[in-house]
């Protein structure tokens, strides 16, 4: 009676765990380039899924010195339409935009 409540409740938890269809994805493309100043890698899975990056650094040797980084990134949603995203992170902060994303009002 043991074992079948054992296996009823194991089965219970295989069966109510979800099914990751990303779980197999592998990287099907990557490229980098760091050097002292400056980084550019891009990245595309097996799963749809794109990244693309590059950095520099500005005002190198004063305080106001800081990296400045512009890239995109993509994927594919359950619902079948592929979002992307574009950004820029600089001393401003991080600064997304994309169709899907809301957009403040102009002051």
């Amino acid at each position: 009676m043991k074992f079948l409540i054992v296996f009823v409740a194991l089965f219970a938890l295989a069966v109510a765990t979800p099914i990751n269809p990303d779980a197999d994805a592998v990287v099907v493309r990557q490229d980098a380039e760091v050097l002292p100043e400056s980084f550019k890698y891009a990245v595309e899975t097996s799963n749809g899924i794109n990244a693309e990056s590059e950095g520099h650094l500005e005002n190198q040797g004063t305080e106001e010195e800081a990296i400045v980084v512009r890239g995109s990134f993509s994927y594919p949603a359950p619902d079948g339409v592929i979002y992307t995203v574009t950004y820029t992170a600089d001393k401003d902060g991080f600064q997304p935009s994309g169709a899907h994303l809301p957009v403040a009002p102009e002051a």
